[in-house]
């Protein structure tokens, strides 16, 4: 890192702990698909932790950290992280602690919860394990969607948002732009492309009828940290309204997520969490009902992934993305499985990915 940086983060660790704190070294972390950078930073000094985290802001502009969230009538006076951190903090999620919100100078200084992802934490470990941890994970996702459902806050970014009819589009033009036209030496046909826009379109206002109650978006298990025992929720950033299954969704099918969670473990969380939300209050769900609108946001999801992780690479340069894709194919071509009615467009999805082929 460099010493400007050191100069200004050692200001911040004086302003949050005291004059005696001392900035020891600064490493840098590993980043994710976002133009965020994030910072180790190493403490010395009575009262402080051994450990923060910086994040460090790629301008020092008030930017949606997605683009297709940028939907508000007036630009937001506030960082989307800062904004819903508060409501999440109020809640009781177990979110990192914002030591220091220097947002308008491009820091924030933020509590270190270790480097153990969620994913990394269930390797290799036993069914039981797994599924402790992915219910706690559940549990974290229950505040989130029942609690802060319940109490509505109007000046909290997530609560003017909603993963509407025109989101699902945008993301399922996301994936024929980048997963299928940009991708073809050859033209892809007007009538395949009409075709698949025609069962996209119905699942969008499928996925738009359900009630909406609050969600992460990106509620993926790394996202989700293991440290001291317990699940923490990170990049919650982008949280808006959305079918309560989403979450669900993206925690348990994303990525390489099914190989560790394989089907009869998802039906056991997914019975997990039918009950924990009647538990909770929620409305009851028919397990039948539960698995149509859970399935619907998983392939909803995978089809967008793979159009990200096309963008990603073939856009952004970020080649690593692409090892993801295999996984992701898996996934819609399982979920597709459970869809006769998508026959059609099977099989001409099936002409450019051979993993979704019948």
């Amino acid at each position: 890192m460099d010493a400007e940086l050191d100069a200004r983060v050692s200001t911040l660790i004086r302003q949050r702990f005291s004059a005696a704190a001392r900035l020891r070294q600064l490493t840098p972390l590993a980043g994710d698909a976002s133009t965020r950078r994030y910072a180790r930073a190493t403490l010395d000094g009575t009262g402080t932790p051994p450990t923060a985290v910086v994040m460090i802001l790629a301008d020092r502009g008030i930017a949606m950290s997605s683009d297709e969230l940028a939907v508000f009538a007036e630009q937001p006076r506030e960082l989307p992280y800062v904004n819903v951190h508060r409501f999440l903090a109020a809640l009781g999620v177990a979110i990192p602690e914002l030591y220091v919100d220097a947002s308008d100078r491009g820091l924030l200084l933020l509590e270190d919860i270790g480097d153990v992802a969620l994913w990394d934490a269930v390797q290799q470990r036993p069914d039981e394990e797994v599924v402790r941890l992915f219910a706690q994970a559940i549990d974290q996702l229950l505040i989130i969607q029942l609690a802060g459902t319940r109490q509505p806050d109007p000046t909290c970014l997530a609560f003017q948002q909603a993963f509407d009819e025109r989101l699902f589009l945008w993301e399922f033009e996301h994936f024929i732009e980048h997963g299928l036209v940009k991708r073809m030496a050859a033209p892809v046909p007007d009538s395949e492309l009409a075709l698949l826009r025609e069962h996209f379109t119905a699942m969008a206002r499928f996925l738009d009828s359900q009630p909406r109650v609050l969600n992460h978006r990106d509620f993926h298990s790394w996202n989700l940290f293991v440290h001291q025992g317990r699940v923490r929720v990170l990049d919650f950033q982008d949280a808006l309204l959305a079918a309560a299954p989403y979450d669900l969704a993206t925690l348990l099918g994303d990525r390489d997520t099914p190989t560790v969670i394989r089907p009869a473990l998802e039906r056991q969380l997914l019975d997990y969490y039918r009950r924990e939300w009647a538990a909770h209050g929620g409305p009851a769900w028919r397990e039948a009902e539960l698995w149509d609108v859970y399935a619907a946001c998983a392939l909803q999801k995978a089809f967008k992934v793979v159009g990200r992780f096309y963008y990603l690479a073939n856009e952004k340069g970020k080649r690593g993305y692409l090892r993801y894709l295999p996984s992701t194919l898996r996934q819609i071509a399982r979920l597709l499985d459970h869809r006769p009615d998508w026959a059609d467009a099977r099989r001409v999805l099936g002409q450019y990915f051979p993993e979704l082929r019948a």
